[in-house]
């Protein structure tokens, strides 16, 4: 049970008013005070009922008071008291000793009571002189605190009115940029966005240039050409020298004839320039081997006419055979193999009608090349113009996004501000011109504040802004006991640490006296050592003869009987002297009745 429970049970104990209505946590402050707490555990466990004044004693001491007689205590009643005594003895004598002891204990009783009201009384003072104190102080620091804030405030007025103006400069400008046009086709400043630039210069540009392709592309990409074109993969093939055009068109009939008459052209060229070749080689072999022939013949004129008439008639007949080789050859073999490949001796025109053809193929791919290039540089500007106005889109979508979520936050925080306003100007948080010494139950801020410093979070019925003051108080001087415990314990650790660092040097010092050399013992220690051990062993050589003397004793005793009552007598003597005088007492009865018989 806590200090303020006890006292609150003292009470109900004694029938104090309205004690049920009281609560043992608001006294729990009187038990921590070191000057109250002694009065108040005495009160608490010797105070009873008897220590209390019936209400008759109360009224007659009243009406004695109201009679404006004098009231005596403490030296005046005891002298009063001794003259009556000597005036009235005998009629005091009749008085029963027992009621004046009573009436005495009663009006010490109550000259105690006087005395611990006007000690709790001085104490109250006392406290409350310290509480106006301390009430003062705070008012000047509050006042200063005050003045601090509100110049604070004001710094912070005239930062936020900046900030707001800057704002407000940045939105106009921002406005500025998404302005309208003041007439159609005209712009009222200097376009900012890709999507206020207008196009119509460009798109007439685009519109001429697609009008100058087409053009372009009329004139020099003509019908017969396309169809040329197209027809390419049928004209490119070896025209046959027996062609029939009765199933074909006129114009490739036209062209077939055209190719057959070069063809011929080109075949009968090439057999004369063939028999012209032959005629010609011919000839220089011939001329060659004549020579030759008329080299060796004036050398070799008069020897070998005959080995040359026998070589003319060889080769006689080796001409004779190859001529008759040569004719079987051009009337058999030959014509088979000229008409077998005679398609190969087409070769040349056929390739110059494909050179043709992929010449002009080659300028129409050119130019198409060139159309193309065109187009392609229209389709970028297209594309680039479509990428730019996508990527301007998602920016204005990305500003209208944050510009929402700003419009939203706004909206909560002057929904927040109308809440509080309407909060501060309820007229229950107002401060009334009378004070109120209990907390109101819709003061929730105050009530969290208690529970904040008073650290129970228990609900109660009442709560007192005296309890509230004097829990902050108390947490005050909680704070101010802990720094200045922090404050001993710092020194206290600068001490220790400073203390600590001069033996750490000392011992450093002793243990490196030449500043590298470790030294491990000193000459003092050494010298105690040695005289420790000397001890040691002659504490060791006394233990063995004390331990020597005590075996001899024990076999002296075990021998020795009267020894052993000596013994005994000695221990009797020095732990238990009642024993020794019982026994010497019988041994006397002993020794008196052996001498009486």
């Amino acid at each position: 049970m806590s200090g303020g429970d006890r006292f609150v049970q003292t009470l109900k104990k004694l029938n104090y008013p309205k004690a049920a209505q009281l609560d043992g946590e608001d006294f729990d402050w009187l038990f921590e005070a070191a000057d109250f707490k002694p009065f108040l555990d005495w009160f608490c466990s010797t105070t009873s009922e008897q220590n209390v004044m019936s209400e008759e004693k109360l009224q007659a001491f009243n009406t004695l008071k109201e009679s404006g007689k004098p009231i005596l205590d403490g030296k005046a009643l005891d002298e009063v008291l001794k003259t009556v005594s000597r005036s009235k003895a005998p009629a005091i004598e009749e008085v029963a000793i027992e009621k004046l002891e009573e009436e005495l204990q009663a009006l010490q009783n109550v000259t105690s009571l006087h005395l611990r009201r006007r000690n709790k009384l001085q104490m109250v003072a006392s406290s409350n002189s310290q509480t106006c104190l301390k009430s003062k102080d705070k008012e000047e620091e509050d006042g200063r605190a005050l003045h601090e804030v509100l110049r604070l405030l004001q710094v912070t007025n005239k930062k936020l009115n900046h900030e707001l103006q800057s704002v407000v400069d940045g939105v106009q400008m921002l406005m500025s940029f998404f302005a309208v046009p003041e007439a159609v086709g005209e712009l009222s400043h200097q376009p900012i966005f890709l999507s206020q630039v207008l196009l119509d210069k460009y798109l007439s540009l685009e519109e001429q240039s697609t009008a100058a392709l087409a053009s372009f592309t009329k004139e020099h990409f003509f019908e017969g050409m396309s169809k040329l074109v197209e027809g390419s993969d049928k004209d490119f093939q070896l025209v046959q020298l027996n062609v029939n055009g009765s199933g074909e068109d006129d114009t490739l009939e036209d062209k077939c004839k055209e190719m057959m008459r070069l063809q011929l052209t080109y075949i009968c060229a090439k057999h004369k320039l063939i028999e012209m070749k032959a005629k010609s080689g011919s000839l220089k072999v011939g001329l060659q081997w004549a020579e030759n022939n008329a080299c060796a013949m004036q050398d070799k004129s008069s020897r070998k006419e005959e080995n040359l008439k026998a070589r003319i008639t060889s080769l006689k007949n080796e001409t004779l055979q190859i001529e008759k080789h040569m004719d079987t050859i051009t009337s058999e073999k030959l014509p088979g193999l000229v008409r077998e490949n005679a398609q190969l001796l087409n070769m040349p025109v056929v390739k110059g009608d494909y050179d043709l053809q992929m010449a002009h193929q080659t300028l129409c791919s050119s130019r198409q090349d060139l159309v193309c290039d065109h187009l392609m540089k229209q389709k970028a500007a297209f594309e680039l113009l479509q990428l730019g106005y996508e990527l301007e889109l998602q920016k204005h979508r990305t500003v209208y996004r944050e510009l929402g979520s700003i419009i939203q936050g706004l909206q909560e925080s002057s929904n927040k501000l109308e809440e509080r306003l309407t909060m501060i100007s309820n007229v229950d948080l107002l401060s009334s011109s009378k004070p109120r010494s209990n907390i109101d139950s819709k003061d929730l801020a105050s009530h969290r504040l208690y529970q904040l410093l008073d650290g129970d979070n228990t609900q109660k019925l009442f709560r007192t802004y005296d309890g509230l003051e004097s829990v902050a108080q108390k947490l005050t001087q909680d704070i101010a006991c802990l720094r200045d415990q922090l404050e001993v314990s710092e020194q206290e650790h600068s001490l220790l640490f400073s203390t600590l660092d001069s033996d750490l040097k000392e011992l450093h010092n002793f243990m490196y006296p030449e500043g590298n050399a470790l030294l491990l013992t000193t000459p003092e220690l050494s010298g105690q050592f040695h005289e420790f051990e000397s001890q040691l062993e002659k504490l060791n050589r006394i233990t063995v003869e004390i331990l020597g003397d005590v075996q001899l004793k024990r076999k002296i005793l075990e021998c020795n009987k009267l020894q052993q009552i000596e013994k005994q007598l000695y221990v009797y003597f020095f732990q238990n002297e009642e024993h020794l005088k019982s026994i010497v007492g019988k041994l006397e009865a002993q020794t008196g009745g052996g001498t009486s018989a």
